[in-house]
């Protein structure tokens, strides 16, 4: 049985707003070794494209980053700062390049410069989170845990945006048409939903980020001689 939670329009609009590839903290300018995949010709069309990504969201997402944010957003809502700590440090731990470990600094450190300006504009009073320069999936668990939304919708919000950003590395990196690309999200966004819920259930201590061909990808890519991404 699927039980669903309605949304009020402040919190729907607040997560599509926070999903958003539009968000200023440079999401377009990564491939998470996409780039390198196209490169060494694993990938080399919208059907390799399309089953590329739903690998990487099943075997990558959904066991490591998802449950990560779950978790940081029940820590944050109850202010239990050194459990997000410890989760933001698994983060790091698990990023196994340097090109990997800086996408998920950079991202949550302009994530987290969004945050303070719209806290700024809204009440100079706000009080700052501490250690606001945060890992990427920590960062986007504390923007989205100040609304109301559940922490499914969160996580569905998260995944489709990343689905988008990498939707759009696909037709860069290979080169795909639109069409292409519509099709690629089409399938993600199916597959989403059971991601999710796997990441739901899953235990903490059975977590983990092994995906030792995505890692081999990325520190390939960082001495690649042409490329478009920053990872």
């Amino acid at each position: 049985m699927v039980t669903t939670t309605t949304l009020t329009d402040d919190a729907l609009l607040s997560l599509i707003w926070l999903a958003s590839p539009a968000l200023p903290v440079g999401g377009f300018s990564y491939s998470e070794g996409l780039e390198a995949a196209v490169e060494g010709g694993h990938v080399t069309d919208e059907t390799t494209a399309s089953e590329w990504l739903a690998q990487q969201l099943h075997l990558t997402l959904a066991r490591a980053d998802l449950g990560v944010i779950a978790q940081a957003v029940d820590a944050f809502r109850v202010n239990d700062i050194a459990q997000v700590r410890e989760l933001d440090q698994w983060i790091l731990q698990t990023r196994e390049t340097s090109e990997l470990r800086a996408q998920t600094e950079q991202m949550g450190r302009s994530l987290g410069e969004w945050m303070r300006t719209l806290d700024a504009s809204n009440s100079p009073q706000a009080p700052q989170e501490p250690n606001a320069n945060w890992t990427y999936p920590i960062a986007f668990a504390l923007a989205a845990s100040r609304g109301a939304a559940s922490t499914r919708a969160i996580l569905l919000a998260f995944t489709f945006g990343w689905a988008e950003n990498m939707m759009q590395s696909a037709i860069k990196s290979i080169p795909l048409g639109q069409s292409s690309g519509q099709r690629i999200l089409a399938r993600l966004a199916r597959e989403i939903p059971a991601a999710v819920d796997h990441a739901l259930q899953l235990p903490a201590d059975a977590r983990q980020a092994f995906s030792p061909m995505l890692a081999i990808l990325s520190a390939q890519h960082e001495t690649q001689y042409s490329r478009l991404f920053r990872s």
